[in-house]
């Protein structure tokens, strides 16, 4: 058994998809497909099954998961450890973000901190609040960048910046002009939200609660993973939908998105990291840097 089999073995875990993983490990769909079958041969498993046109993990897959993630965890922390020994010259790190930071906030402070740190290789994935907790917490990322506030005892959380919730429609909603909105107008419009498990919908059920409406009072019309889709969604329909300000901004400037009311709430961005696993300079460096500013 090989670190790169449990490598290929936790990507296509991950993905439930062999082309998916093998794009992302830059690897062929057959070198993929053949880490697999040698490690199932080798032991006389079963680690996936194929259901339709995907596959999902056994029994087994899932128990052996969290032992391929722990062993990949320890192979990078060690690798990391020597890395420190070469100072801020050469390295890698593992950042794993929820979307809307990952796609509108971290990317600019990311390449400030490569201009200074050229050598420093950033591996970058962008998954929802939920998924970024467990990568950092089981050793998959060594940092993790998330909106809103998680509760987990093993993790640590930097407050950084943040955002507000807004709401918004595109021209051919009804509401799209309206100087003053009708009482109901939350209960009443189709919504397109994120979902479960995004911090963005975590945030906008609370902005919800405090006005006494609950999530089920709502017309929710879809329910998607990605920020751009509901934005794309909105544009070009009769929905609204609560999002980042950060997402829509320049959406609003040119008026093809309309914001309702002012911000539903406001919210801070952390940085994530395992209480009890080593400090790399690298990681030193980069926090550093990104609280400095993207400008830095």
């Amino acid at each position: 058994m090989t670190l790169e089999q449990l490598r290929i073995f936790a990507a296509v875990a991950d993905r439930q998809h062999v082309t998916q993983a093998a794009r992302e490990l830059n690897l062929t769909q057959s070198a993929t497909s053949a880490a697999i079958a040698a490690l199932e041969g080798r032991y006389g498993v079963k680690l996936f099954d194929r259901v339709g046109r995907g596959i999902v993990l056994t029994h087994m897959g899932r128990s052996f998961l969290g032992e391929a993630r722990a062993v990949l965890a320890r192979a990078h922390a060690a690798e990391q450890v020597l890395r420190d020994f070469a100072g801020l010259k050469a390295g890698r790190l593992v950042i794993a973000a929820s979307q809307t930071v990952g796609s509108y906030w971290l990317p600019a402070r990311l390449l400030a901190f490569q201009v200074v740190y050229p050598g420093i290789e950033l591996d970058v994935k962008i998954a929802n609040t939920e998924h970024v907790a467990t990568d950092v917490r089981e050793g998959m990322a060594d940092l993790g960048f998330i909106e809103g506030d998680i509760d987990d005892a093993a993790l640590s959380a930097r407050r950084l910046d943040g955002d507000a919730l807004v709401a918004v429609v595109g021209p051919q909603h009804p509401l799209a002009n309206q100087r003053k909105l009708p009482p109901d107008w939350i209960a009443t419009t189709p919504w397109i939200l994120r979902e479960k498990g995004s911090g963005t919908r975590a945030m906008f059920e609370r902005a919800l609660k405090k006005r006494g409406v609950r999530l089920s009072d709502l017309k929710v019309q879809l329910e998607l993973a990605s920020n751009e889709a509901i934005r794309t969604a909105v544009e070009n329909g009769r929905c609204a939908a609560a999002i980042s300000d950060l997402v829509v901004e320049n959406a609003i400037a040119a008026k093809r998105l309309f914001q309702l009311e002012g911000e539903m709430a406001k919210r801070s961005f952390y940085a994530l990291r395992h209480k009890e696993r080593h400090v790399s300079k690298a990681e030193a460096a980069l926090m550093s840097s990104i609280t400095a500013g993207p400008a830095a």
